[in-house]
């Protein structure tokens, strides 16, 4: 009867390890998946600024006509954005022509300076309802329009470049309320 060495028995059970890592690895990435979104998209500012004059535009098609989406604006910023909240013109506008234009404002900080949403360092990434269970009732191209709408206080011109806002993204998730 041949002797196994105890090197062998270590180096198998190194493997066996090594396979259980990379299988748990691959697990949890697979899983981690949001597979909800449907839809999602980011457009970068000009050097961190976004012009007030500038509309940062998305389309979208290809969504199922009865079901329901939650829709969110994705704001990246950094720490040279200089205010507390931030306010948005949104624009849907619907394949039939119809649309609908809303003045949103979110809270980007909490009451001591503390910056709200995801991330490390200097960037942080806020994920903002805008609109909970939309139905797309028509099939066609839909097309989203956002703008910033800060002023500075007392002030009744807007802020004319808006720093600190480096990215600018929407998302679309099938509502877990179907």
């Amino acid at each position: 009867m041949p002797t196994i060495r105890k090197e062998e028995i270590t180096k198998k059970e190194g493997q066996k390890m090594l396979r259980l890592l990379v299988f748990s690895f691959i697990f949890v990435i697979l899983h981690s998946c949001n597979t909800a979104t449907v839809k999602s998209d980011f457009k970068s500012t000009q050097n961190g600024s976004w012009p007030k004059d500038s509309i940062v535009e998305y389309t979208f098609s290809g969504l199922d006509s009865t079901a329901q989406y939650n829709m969110f604006i994705n704001i990246r910023n950094d720490q040279t954005f200089a205010y507390n909240n931030l306010f948005l013109i949104a624009e849907l506008n619907f394949p039939s022509g119809e649309s609908v234009r809303d003045t949103l404002e979110y809270e980007m900080t909490m009451p001591d300076g503390t910056w709200l949403g995801k991330g490390y360092g200097s960037i942080k990434e806020n994920k903002l309802w805008y609109k909970e269970d939309i139905v797309f009732p028509t099939s066609g191209v839909y097309t989203l329009q956002l703008s910033h709408a800060m002023r500075a206080n007392g002030a009744v011109e807007g802020v004319v470049n808006l720093e600190g806002i480096t990215d600018v993204g929407f998302e679309i998730e099938k509502s877990i309320s179907n």
